[in-house]
């Protein structure tokens, strides 16, 4: 079971990365990011690659819960609790994101592109859920890489030691939560919605 997880999310923390890269390209603009993204889909946007991918995160949900039974008993040191509570967000996460995602795309039609984040973090109240339930996302994903690289990695990079870098690790993730923030709403650039993620919010 633990062998499975710790493959299965190196499969998911790829496409994961590549995600968040492509959020961060709304830096320079929507056109920008939706370029990325219809490049970046050619390669994970299809039956092959997507089934395994829904398959990984499956495994993922159900081997976490086991995961977290288990050693929610025994943490004790602060990256043991980061590592049990941030990989139960990110089950948690997974569920209804994809669960969203699915809905957008085969119930609404909508293409899940830039706006289908963007509609609900830029629209008050729903950015008052919407901001936190993002932002824990990718904050849970590098506490959960950091947490691991602690206590794996045995190397001494820029003289660091392990957990000086899972502390980096979570600076970077820190640092990537507040960039991306910056490319998707519009209190920074303007930021004009689609109607038709409108219905996304109620309109």
């Amino acid at each position: 079971m633990k062998k499975g997880h710790y493959f299965s999310g190196i499969f998911i923390a790829v496409f994961i990365a590549v995600h968040l890269l492509n959020q961060l390209v709304s830096l320079g603009g929507v056109p920008e990011h939706i370029k990325f993204m219809e490049t970046v889909r050619l390669f994970y946007r299809n039956i092959f690659i997507e089934t395994i991918l829904l398959g990984a995160i499956l495994f993922q949900i159900i081997s976490g819960l086991k995961l977290f039974r288990t050693k929610i008993k025994t943490v004790d040191t602060p990256f043991e609790k980061i590592q049990v509570w941030s990989g139960l967000y990110l089950v948690v996460f997974f569920f209804f994101h994809i669960s969203a995602v699915m809905t957008g795309r085969y119930l609404f039609h909508l293409d899940t592109n830039f706006y289908f984040g963007a509609a609900g973090i830029n629209t008050f109240p729903f950015n008052l859920f919407f901001v936190p339930y993002y932002g824990l996302a990718i904050l849970s994903f590098f506490g959960h890489i950091a947490a691991a690289h602690s206590k794996k990695m045995k190397s001494d990079f820029l003289n660091l030691g392990p957990q000086g870098q899972a502390r980096a690790i979570i600076g970077l993730g820190i640092l990537v939560t507040i960039l991306i923030f910056c490319g998707m709403t519009d209190y920074f650039k303007g930021i004009n919605i689609p109607e038709a993620y409108g219905v996304l919010i109620g309109k």
